[in-house]
């Protein structure tokens, strides 16, 4: 199947990489101005940028990126190269950066972070998402099902052309979910699937540091799995490891911005009072914030990845399959926490966002859920309404990568009122339009002659018998 492997990874890649985001979010600029000052300028300071964002600390004077510095630091390499490539620097436009020509300087570096970053990185995600499943199921079309659903039916598309860190940690959750069964299958001797492990999970917390709690049953999980090895000591040491050097940019980062490895941006925030309540912002998980995450019409998870619905369904089969039962629980647990800590938040609904972005890490193991239904479903006439749904899921991320991640909380129904109209515009941010003088639509068309006959590839392929395995 390595021919299926090759073409999911493209397609989820060029999908990601195809549509853009707006550069100057707040969200988006923050983490790309921080970049820039360490590049160009060797420090962390972003006083020149401090007008551009809301989003942002101060300390000592001093204006700073207020959010962990995972994705900055993801981004350095694509500020050298466009620096590189074009020989323009921040400096030319002066102390108060503004204009069209400012604009494109940071959007380009803003769309090679992203391609070179979190969807690079959700292609891969996709890949051992596909791996994984149809390991547990016996079905590659189940593996594709949950691949899909993961990469292109829910915002973790639209979240990939951002510098955002939801998607990249999602992304972290399933590198380490396959890296844990990989590593600990009969035979394997595992010291590089643990590190793999270890190096993920400890890469989401400099992403975002709340990510250590839905960590936790992952971390749980691969012991479990690991009880009855001889070497289970050497290869947890060796995720604990792995894990630990994945932190060090994290120490460092602080140590080049702060002068000492233990303050953290969050400590600084300017503007956000809320993030001084609790643990930065943290406080007790709410019912009510609980339903509006899940089902409310503005953020509502249902509404930008109905696909999700079968999930639950699937996670529930494997809990009453004693083999399955403990991924199952280890993928219920992650995902509960992940909107346990997005119901405590004070900034619950994630300002300009278009669906519930604090929950999109949960997407990693709630795709398990999607490849554990298909398993469940045994007739053709289910499984085809299955994939309808999936199609739809798809669709509706389309529109969404393509016209607004960051959809504003004006409206009720963001979704319909604000994206769809968006789109429906021609309101679309694609590479050619952005780069190459086409209209928005030439580009999405593009888009839709590649990706549709690679997904109807995909769909043969794994029909094919020598895909069951």
């Amino acid at each position: 199947m390595r021919d299926l492997r090759i073409v999911l990874f493209a397609l989820v890649w060029f999908s990601c990489a195809w549509f853009g985001s707006w550069e100057l979010n707040p969200n988006n600029a923050t983490r790309m101005f921080a970049a820039i000052s360490l590049v160009e300028d060797g420090d962390a300071t972003i006083d020149q940028f401090a007008p551009l964002t809301i989003d942002k600390a101060s300390f000592d004077g001093h204006a700073y990126l207020d959010k962990a510095p995972g994705m900055t630091l993801m981004a350095l390499p694509a500020v050298w190269i466009a620096d590189a490539a074009t020989g323009v620097r921040a400096s030319r436009f002066g102390t108060a950066p503004a204009g069209p020509d400012f604009e494109r300087y940071l959007r380009l570096r803003t769309r090679i972070a992203a391609a070179t970053g979190p969807a690079l990185l959700t292609a891969l995600a996709a890949v051992l998402l596909f791996d994984l499943a149809a390991a547990l199921t016996g079905s590659a079309a189940a593996g594709l099902f949950a691949a899909l659903g993961y990469a292109l039916g829910t915002p973790v598309w639209g979240w990939s052309t951002t510098l955002l860190g939801h998607a990249v940690v999602a992304d972290c959750y399933a590198i380490a979910f396959w890296s844990i069964w990989r590593g600990s299958r009969p035979g394997a001797r595992g010291a590089g699937a643990a590190a793999l492990a270890g190096a993920a999970l400890g890469w989401a917390v400099v992403v975002e540091h709340q990510a250590v709690l839905a960590a936790l049953p992952i971390a749980g999980w691969a012991l479990w799995r690991l009880r009855e090895r001889p070497d289970r000591l050497r290869l947890a040491a060796i995720a604990a490891i792995a894990g630990l050097i994945a932190l060090l940019p994290l120490a460092l980062y602080n140590l080049v911005a702060f002068g000492t490895p233990f303050r953290v941006g969050y400590s600084g925030v300017v503007g956000w009072e809320g993030m001084h309540q609790g643990l930065f912002g943290l406080g007790w998980p709410r019912l009510r914030v609980m339903r509006a995450v899940l089902f409310g019409f503005q953020v509502g998870l249902i509404w930008v990845a109905p696909v999700l619905l079968l999930a639950p369904l699937g996670l529930w089969y494997w809990l009453r399959r004693p083999p399955l039962r403990p991924v199952a629980l280890a993928a219920i647990a992650t995902a509960l926490i992940v909107l346990l800590v997005n119901a405590a938040y004070v900034y619950w609904d994630g300002g300009n966002t278009t669906g519930p972005r604090f929950l999109i890490p949960a997407v990693a193991p709630l795709a398990l859920g999607l490849a554990a239904e298909w398993m469940r479903a045994g007739g053709r006439g289910e499984r085809i309404a299955m994939s309808v749904l999936l199609g739809l899921s798809i669709a509706i991320n389309a529109v969404i990568a393509a016209a607004e991640i960051f959809a504003p909380p004006l409206v009720a129904f963001p979704v319909w009122q604000w994206v769809g109209r968006a789109f429906v515009h021609g309101y679309l941010r694609t590479v050619p339009s952005e780069w190459s003088g086409w209209s928005a639509w030439s580009g999405f068309t593009l888009w839709t002659l590649l990706a549709l006959p690679a997904l109807a590839w995909l769909a043969w392929r794994v029909r094919r018998p020598a895909a069951q395995g």
